[in-house]
């Protein structure tokens, strides 16, 4: 297995995208291949022990930066790292590509390179959230900011799909985000969407409400990219501030401090648990190729489990998956592959 990564993608690239993929080619076991500037990547790798691991080097001189606007720096930089890494999967030279660099190229390269899955209209990106019981599944976080009521069914397709075969849930519970739980609420793309999903084979919970998210009551959760991307991004930095808000309470006085060093010395698993680093990227559902897509400060940890992630994705084929389980209950237009 051959594992593409983008090497300038992200905030701290290429010197945590590179220590990532080092970390993974030894504690995985599997092929590396990073696309970017040789010289930059060559002395990163200088810093790091490579001896007996399978990582290359494709050359790929120009980088699409983060407030680029995507379509158009995708024509424009045809050379760039993300382009020619997506470039290597779909001419088979490479398996999966992973990239923390700007959500929408990766998108964008991603639909141009694989295409859509036959019957899918829109991709959308799918997130692991931690909640009180396990993990659920969040999907669009960002691929498509306005959805209309097909393009929601099919996220919910999409979502059960891969909590089933990828997160080994058992019949996941499929759930609408909306404003309230009753099958009346919401504006007309939601009350619409709600009836598509209901019509297909899922085990459809209904509607969810944001305060439930976390309680676990779903295992797949279904929104448009702008609503999904603005829980997700909360999400994290409530997460951040409020161990910071613990922290700074509990170092009021000695003898807190001291009982906090007791608490905190127990809460790794916590800590472990709202780390958007332990979970990797998010894949990229509805392309014909396996995409993960990375946070933009992504550090060399959440790259290494990002690249797991692509190879389990790999390995268990979820592209196949989709494609096998799609005609079920999707309606579409097969031609929207083509579009």
């Amino acid at each position: 297995m051959k594992i593409v990564v983008d090497a300038m993608g992200g905030d701290y690239a290429p010197i945590e995208t590179v220590k990532g993929a080092v970390l993974a080619a030894r504690e995985l076991g599997i092929e590396i291949i990073l696309v970017g500037d040789e010289h930059k990547i060559k002395l990163e790798l200088a810093a790091h022990d490579t001896t007996n691991l399978l990582i290359s080097v494709v050359h790929a001189e120009e980088v699409i930066e983060m407030g680029e606007a995507p379509a158009v720096a995708i024509r424009k930089k045809k050379n760039s790292s993300i382009v020619v890494g997506t470039r290597l999967v779909k001419d088979g030279l490479g398996d999966a590509i992973v990239s923390a660099g700007n959500t929408g190229a990766a998108m964008g390269s991603a639909l141009l390179g694989f295409g859509r899955i036959k019957g899918i209209h829109r991709p959308a990106i799918a997130s692991v959230l931690p909640t009180i019981k396990g993990i659920s599944l969040l999907l669009d976080i960002g691929a498509n900011a306005v959805c209309d009521p097909q393009n929601l069914m099919q996220f919910a397709v999409m979502g059960n799909i891969y909590s089933n075969k990828i997160l080994g849930v058992d019949k996941p519970r499929v759930g609408l985000l909306n404003i309230g739980e009753e099958e009346t609420k919401g504006n007309p793309v939601y009350l619409e969407a709600f009836q598509l999903i209901k019509e297909c084979n899922l085990n459809f919970i209904g509607n969810v409400e944001g305060r439930e998210i976390t309680g676990g009551v779903a295992d797949v959760i279904v929104c448009d990219g702008f609503v999904g991307n603005v829980v997700i991004k909360f999400g994290e930095g409530l997460a951040r501030d409020l161990m910071s808000m613990i922290k700074e309470e509990l170092r009021k006085n000695v003898f807190v401090k001291i009982g906090a060093a007791l608490v905190f010395s127990q809460a790794k698993g916590l800590k472990k648990r709202i780390d958007y680093a332990e979970y990797g990227g998010a894949p990229l559902l509805g392309v014909n190729g396996v995409c993960i897509i990375c946070h933009g400060s992504s550090d060399s940890r959440a790259i290494k489990n990002s690249i797991r992630f692509a190879r389990e994705c790999v390995a268990i084929d979820v592209v196949k998956s989709i494609k096998e389980s799609i005609g079920e209950n999707l309606n579409g237009d097969d031609s929207s592959a083509d579009r």
